[in-house]
């Protein structure tokens, strides 16, 4: 039951990643879970593994630090692609085309969808604006990026507590597959972001988060194509037009490789 790991991170926003093309490995919700524990596993903020594919070079499958399985994550694609060499990584959210540019990698996401019922929302409402509001951040966009977003936007980003108003807003009824929650500023040099994310609270950076920032603010005419987005961790650059897919470059770190027993880890 020993097995390799890699860890590794895009903009502080770190990942487990574990091969399973050759030899299957059998991940569960608690597996993930416990494995991403930083006091008790090896610490990540999402545990990724990876399988084969008939229709990209590979399959990325993505838990969450709490264990929930997510349909796609950002920074953990670019990740892939350089431990990998992969062009094409196969999501629950879609296919993902990536590639090298020096000390960076570009990942292209499918394009974004906006429909409440593609978000998904629980009832029809308008995603350009959602008729909802927690505390200080009301009337946000809604939109899906390969996982679902709100982005809100607002003077200062730093002065949201997203610690403590995050949780309410991931599980309020309205989005059936919880929500992640972005605040963000405009400023001259950018856009200057936080996200709360699903599963795993309050990040680094979010690769994800990013690109559904960015095409919330060229949507509503805030900033033009391509846009740099500023986090904690770091900064991407997003390239976007209505129709086409995301475009997201950034750089991607492996930090040390492993073997782990996966055998006292099961539940």
């Amino acid at each position: 039951m020993t097995r390799q790991f890699h860890k590794m991170h895009g903009l502080g926003n770190d990942f487990v990643v574990m091969d399973g093309r050759e030899q299957p490995i059998a991940m569960t919700p608690a597996l993930a879970k416990a494995l991403a524990d930083r006091q008790f596993g090896i610490g990540c903020d999402q545990l990724i593994l990876l399988e084969p594919s008939t229709t990209a070079d590979v399959k990325m499958r993505i838990w969450n630090h709490d264990g929930s399985e997510v349909q796609s994550c950002g920074n953990a694609s670019r990740c892939v692609v350089a431990l990998t060499g992969a062009k094409s990584l196969e999501t629950s959210g879609g296919i993902v085309e990536g590639g090298s540019f020096g000390a960076e990698v570009e990942v292209s996401l499918p394009p974004p969808h906006f429909g409440w019922d593609e978000v998904p929302l629980n009832y029809p409402m308008d995603t350009a604006q959602l008729p909802l509001a927690w505390g200080p951040l009301e009337h946000p966009m809604a939109l899906n990026v390969g996982n679902p977003h709100l982005v809100f936007f607002v003077p200062d980003e730093k002065a949201i507590d997203l610690v403590s108003i995050g949780p309410s807003i991931e599980h309020d009824p309205a989005f059936p597959e919880r929500i992640n929650v972005n605040v963000a500023s405009i400023a001259d040099d950018g856009i200057h972001l936080r996200t709360w994310e699903r599963g795993s609270g309050l990040t680094m950076a979010c690769g994800t988060g990013a690109c559904a920032t960015a095409v919330a603010a060229i949507v509503q005419k805030k900033v033009t194509s391509p846009v740099r987005v500023h986090m904690r961790g770091g900064d991407l650059t997003i390239n976007w037009a209505p129709g086409e897919q995301i475009q997201m470059r950034g750089s991607a770190t492996h930090v040390f490789k492993g073997e782990i027993d996966l055998e006292q880890f099961a539940r």
